[in-house]
C-alpha cells in the first residue's frame, strides 16, 4: 500500500526556507511514529508532499492511517494504488474496478497528470477513462468543475497511480517545528484540550501538574497526560512535572484575604511555572483558562493574574464556551478522563472578587511566607511522559496472574477505543469492560467472592491501579498478564 500525503495549508505557503524544515520535520515525525507500527514501513518526500509505502503482506492498513490522522501537520492521506503501464485500457480496467461503485449515482470527473514523454495527452486519457467508467456504472453524469467524485490518475513514465480514499488530517504544523512551551494541566476538559491544540500548532509541550489533591489525583491527571501525548505528541519526549501544591494552599487560606484566594492561587502557580519553564528552555505558559469561565477568568482577574509572570500565557481556549470544550475533548478522546475527574479546587472564596485590583492582591501576598512556594518548586518530581503508567510500587506488591482460575473476573481497564481495535476474548472466563477511570467508582459495587484480574495491553495501566485498589483494602484483585 502506498500513501500520498500533503501537508496543512499553512505549511505550503511559507517561504521555501521555512516550509523545507517544516516538512523535515513532518518526515521525521512520521517516520518515527510509524517505526512503531513495523520498522519496514518506508517515508520519503519532498518540498511538498510526504510518501510512506507500506508493505503488502501486513495487515497494517487501518493502524498507519489511523496513526497519520493524529499527526500534526498533515492536512489529507491519500491511498495510492500503484501499477505499470501497460496500456490506456489497463489504466481504464483498474478506474472501473476502484470507483464504478463509488460514482454510481453521483457526479464525477477524471484527472490526469503526466510526468515524463508519452504517445497520448493527459486528456486523451481523462476522455479515456471517463468514458469506461460511465458504461461501467450508472453515474448522474460528468461535472468538471464540482463533481462528488474525482478520479485522479498519475502516469509516471513507465507506472502510473490511482488515488483511491482520501482521508482528513489534523491539520496545523508538524510537532517541534515551533517552539517548546509548559502546559499546566489538571486533567479535566479545559488543560487537556488547551494541550491538544497547542501541540497542533507544532508546539511541542511539556505538562506541568500543580497537585492540590494527593496522590489519587495525580493518578488519574498521570493517565490522561499519558494518553494525550501517546496519541498526538510522542514523535517528540516530554516531562510530566509534579508540585505539591498543598502547603501553598493552606499558607494562602491562611494568610490572604478570602475574596482573593481564586486569584492569588493562580499568580502562585504562575510565578512557580515560570520558574520551571525556564529550567526546561520552554518559551510560554498554555492553560485551560476561557474568559468569564470562573470568577478568576474576568478580564480584570486574568490581568492580575498575569503581572504574576514575565513568561507569555497562552489560552487557546479564551472564547469558547464550554459546550464547545467538551465536545472537543470528545473527538480527542479525553472526554472519559474529564468526565470522572474529581474537582481539585484548593481553595473556594467566599464572594469571590471578579475585579481584583493589583494592588490589593500583592499586598495580600505579601503576607505570605515565600518560602512556602520555594519548597513546593524545589520538591517538585520531574518524569518522562512515556513513562507515566509505570508503577512506583514494586512488581510483588500486586500477583501476576499467566493463567486465570475459572471463577475468576477479567476486568478489562483500557480505554473503550483501545478494547474495540483488538478485543479481549476468552474462552472460559467472564470479562467485564471497565474503563480504568470508572474502575474506582464501580469496584465497591463487585461482589466480594470472586477473585478479579485486572488486563491492558502492556502491564502498566492494569498493575497501576492493582496497586491502588490494593492500597485501598481490596485483596481480591491481580493482574492478568497473559504468556507472551
Amino acid at each position: 500500500m502506498k500513501l500520498l500525503i500533503r501537508p496543512a495549508a499553512e505549511v505550503a505557503i511559507k517561504s521555501k526556507p521555512v516550509r523545507r524544515q517544516q516538512m523535515r520535520h513532518l518526515r521525521q515525525n512520521i517516520r518515527k511514529l510509524l517505526a512503531r507500527l513495523d520498522s519496514d514501513i518506508h517515508v520519503e518526500g519532498s518540498w511538498d508532499r510526504v510518501d510512506v509505502e507500506v508493505p503488502d503482506d501486513r495487515s497494517l492498513a487501518g493502524p498507519v492511517i489511523d496513526e497519520l490522522q493524529r499527526i500534526p501537520g498533515i492536512s489529507t492521506i491519500q491511498e495510492i494504488g500503484v501499477f505499470p503501464w501497460v496500456s490506456m485500457d489497463d489504466v481504464a480496467e483498474q478506474a472501473v474496478a476502484a470507483f464504478a461503485e463509488r460514482i454510481r449515482g453521483k457526479t464525477f470527473a477524471v484527472r490526469v497528470r503526466r510526468h515524463g514523454s508519452h504517445s497520448f495527452r493527459s486528456i486523451d486519457l481523462e476522455r479515456f477513462v471517463g468514458s469506461a467508467l460511465f458504461e461501467a456504472s450508472e453515474p448522474e453524469g460528468v461535472n468538471l468543475s464540482r463533481p462528488d467524485v474525482e478520479v485522479r490518475i498519475e502516469v509516471h513514465d513507465d507506472h502510473y497511480h490511482i488515488a483511491h480514499r482520501k482521508h482528513r488530517g489534523t491539520g496545523g504544523y508538524p510537532l517541534g517545528a515551533v517552539e517548546t512551551v509548559m502546559t499546566l494541566v489538571s486533567g479535566g476538559y479545559d488543560s487537556s484540550v488547551a494541550a491538544y491544540l497547542m501541540m497542533r500548532r507544532g508546539l511541542r509541550s511539556h505538562f506541568l501538574f500543580f497537585n492540590l489533591g494527593g496522590p489519587a489525583h495525580e493518578i488519574g491527571v498521570r493517565q490522561v497526560v499519558h494518553y494525550i501525548w501517546d496519541r498526538y505528541g510522542a514523535s517528540h519526549g516530554a516531562k510530566f512535572i509534579s508540585v505539591p501544591f498543598e502547603g501553598v494552599v493552606a499558607e494562602i487560606m491562611r494568610s490572604v484575604n478570602h475574596r482573593h484566594w481564586g486569584v492569588v492561587l493562580k499568580r502562585q502557580m504562575l510565578k512557580a511555572a515560570s520558574e520551571i519553564a525556564l529550567i526546561n528552555n520552554a518559551a510560554g505558559l498554555v492553560t485551560g483558562d476561557a474568559v468569564a469561565q470562573v470568577s478568576s477568568q474576568t478580564l480584570s482577574n486574568l490581568n492580575v493574574v498575569d503581572r504574576a509572570s514575565d513568561e507569555v500565557v497562552l489560552r487557546p481556549l479564551v472564547s469558547m464556551d464550554k459546550e464547545t470544550i467538551i465536545n472537543i475533548a470528545r473527538e480527542i478522546g479525553t472526554e472519559p478522563f474529564a468526565r470522572t475527574m474529581p474537582e481539585y479546587c484548593g481553595v473556594i472564596s467566599r464572594k469571590p472578587a471578579t475585579r481584583a485590583k493589583l494592588h490589593r492582591v500583592e499586598e495580600d501576598e505579601a503576607n505570605m511566607d515565600a518560602g512556602v512556594l520555594e519548597q513546593a518548586i524545589a520538591s517538585r518530581q520531574d518524569t518522562p511522559v512515556n513513562r507515566l503508567l509505570e508503577t512506583t510500587q514494586t512488581p510483588e506488591e500486586v500477583e501476576l496472574v499467566h493463567t486465570p482460575e475459572v471463577s475468576d473476573v477479567i476486568i478489562d481497564v483500557r480505554h473503550p477505543s483501545e478494547g474495540e481495535q483488538s478485543p479481549l476474548r476468552l474462552t472460559s472466563n467472564r470479562v467485564m469492560e471497565i474503563p480504568f477511570y470508572e474502575l474506582n467508582e464501580r469496584i465497591n459495587s463487585l461482589p466480594t467472592d470472586r477473585q478479579y484480574l485486572l488486563y491492558c495491553d502492556r502491564g502498566t495501566m492494569s498493575r497501576m491501579h492493582a496497586c491502588h485498589l490494593k492500597a485501598e483494602g481490596h485483596t481480591n484483585i491481580k493482574v492478568y498478564a497473559p504468556a507472551s
